[in-house]
């Protein structure tokens, strides 16, 4: 078994009970594989829950989430959690694996591109993405004695799965999404309310993952599907 450098025996073992041993043939360091987006993903939802946990900061939190997509190799994912515990690091596989995800004729131009940012604010006042943009595979949004407006109709994901992560505090978000991306709405409104009226009607499944969460804090989100090209 391969054990990885830079960390403590412990979390080694750890990582080693929860994903598995893999057998490499050949001499060459798996560490300098190139990473998927899935394992980029899997290591952002630990991440996401080390800061909720009150390991990391906000500020720690949107650090590491930039430098893990910016990661290109299992080596260089290895750092951003070195020091968290029960760390699921991803593993590369002895043999090529096969995308994840096929693309279907359905979305084949769905997914791709490179966003601007990684974050939009609000704050006693107003923002707006629409038309063609790109989404990016983590989208912090925060409104704060504002709102904001997230229009995905026309928009390509950076990822096959993304999430887009809300906080509402006296604003409002609203989310439209068009009728080819599978949403799942997991918010929470507190004094406020996170509507989801976009679940209830999905396109078929290996169709593009756009996660939606956060709170609603004396204020309003509303996630809801409209279809391309059609008027709110």
């Amino acid at each position: 078994m391969i054990k990885l450098s830079g960390l403590s025996g412990l979390l080694a073992e750890r990582w080693s009970c929860a994903l598995g041993s893999f057998d490499v043939d050949g001499p060459h360091d798996d560490r300098s594989l190139r990473a998927s987006d899935a394992d980029r993903e899997r290591v952002a939802e630990v991440l996401r829950k080390a800061a909720g946990d009150g390991r990391l900061t906000l500020a720690e939190l949107q650090d590491r989430l930039e430098a893990l997509y910016a990661a290109k190799t299992y080596g260089e994912l290895e750092p951003v959690v070195s020091d968290l515990p029960q760390a699921g690091l991803p593993r590369p596989s002895s043999a090529a694996s096969p995308p994840a995800v096929t693309k279907s004729a359905r979305v084949p131009d769905r997914v791709g591109g490179t966003p601007v940012s990684r974050a939009v604010k609000a704050v006693f006042g107003g923002a707006t993405r629409r038309g063609q943009w790109v989404v990016p595979s983590d989208y912090n949004v925060k409104a704060v004695f504002g709102g904001v407006e997230l229009d995905l109709r026309e928009a390509l994901l950076e990822a096959h799965e993304i999430r887009i992560e809300i906080k509402a505090v006296f604003g409002g978000v609203e989310v439209v999404l068009p009728d080819d991306i599978i949403a799942v709405v997991d918010g929470m409104g507190i004094f406020g309310g996170f509507a989801d009226e976009a679940s209830a009607r999905q396109p078929p499944s290996g169709s593009p993952v756009v996660r939606i969460g956060g709170k609603a804090v004396f204020g309003g989100v509303n996630v809801k599907r409209g279809a391309r090209g059609a008027d709110r």
